[in-house]
């Protein structure tokens, strides 16, 4: 991935997603582009044209703390799309990303006992460690069960990122799959903000975007997000809807890698239907892998 395309095509989506209006400007006719006019953004930023342009060329290196906050006030980012625009200009300086370092990340399923006890160890609900390329490390047992439709037999380390873009099951286990879908690259994009120099991120998203028309056009529009924290639906296989509130946990001692909790409410239906799956899941034969 190139960092000045990056940049150049990130600020210019910002630009065009947000109007006049909402930026407090008179909108008026006849205007000849979606949202923003580079004039109005730099007028916002208390910069010159000249010096936005330049930014939104790609030339961001250079660039101080300040003038990347008036930018990303000027352009409305929210805090994810806001540490997106830093990480692309810390990669442009040669300066690695804050918040995760840009070590090796893990590829394989993990081989440190203890992440795999502590996981074993939450009974109620599915845990698993993901990395930042969606591999599926590491699971506890209702994980296993739950994401039995992408582990399958073991073999090749699961992918979220693959099972969405390129397995029709996909498409059941998702009630909501393009907001799944959208969430994915969304994920991935401020992922690969950190490092784009990434060798394994670029060619995995090489591959999504050869063979999945969606995964290509959901890329291009360079939209960003973190998980944080909300409520998803699944449609499992075997025991039907479950609505799971989930919680995504960094692992200092893991850098690049997390943890995501998912767990239903008290009494509910889909706590039922989690019991359920948890006694399938104890009754399978024990399998390999994540």
């Amino acid at each position: 991935m190139d960092n000045r395309a990056e940049v150049r095509e990130f600020l210019m989506s910002r630009r065009a997603k947000l109007t006049p209006e909402q930026a407090g400007l008179p909108g008026g006719p006849n205007r000849r582009v979606a949202g923003l006019r580079r004039t109005e953004v730099a007028v916002l930023a208390g910069v010159s044209v000249e010096y936005y342009s330049k930014l939104e060329r790609g030339a961001i290196a250079g660039a101080s703390s300040s003038v990347l906050d008036a930018i990303a006030s000027a352009l409305r980012l929210d805090d994810t799309e806001r540490a997106h625009l830093f990480d692309l200009a810390r990669a442009a300086d040669g300066i690695p990303a804050s918040g995760r370092a840009r070590g090796r990340t893990p590829r394989q399923p993990l081989a440190r006992p203890s992440l795999q006890w502590a996981l074993e160890s939450i009974t109620g609900g599915v845990a698993f460690v993901r990395n930042q390329y969606q591999d599926l490390l590491a699971t506890n047992a209702l994980g296993r069960a739950f994401y039995s439709p992408l582990i399958g037999d073991g073999g090749r380390t699961p992918n979220l990122a693959r099972f969405q873009f390129l397995d029709p099951a996909s498409r059941d286990f998702y009630p909501d799959w393009e907001r799944f879908a959208e969430m994915c690259v969304a994920i991935m994009r401020a992922e690969a903000g950190r490092n784009p120099h990434d060798r394994a991120m670029q060619d995995l998203v090489g591959e999504l975007s050869t063979q999945s028309e969606t995964f290509r056009r959901l890329w291009g529009a360079h939209d960003v997000r973190t998980h944080g924290t909300g409520t998803k639906r699944f449609r499992h296989p075997v025991v039907g809807e479950l609505t799971f509130a989930y919680e995504e946990l960094l692992l200092t001692a893991e850098p690049g890698l997390v943890m995501l909790l998912y767990t239903v409410e008290p009494g509910s239906p889909s706590a039922e239907r989690l019991a359920l799956l948890a006694s399938w899941g104890a009754e399978r034969p024990a399998t390999t892998g994540a």
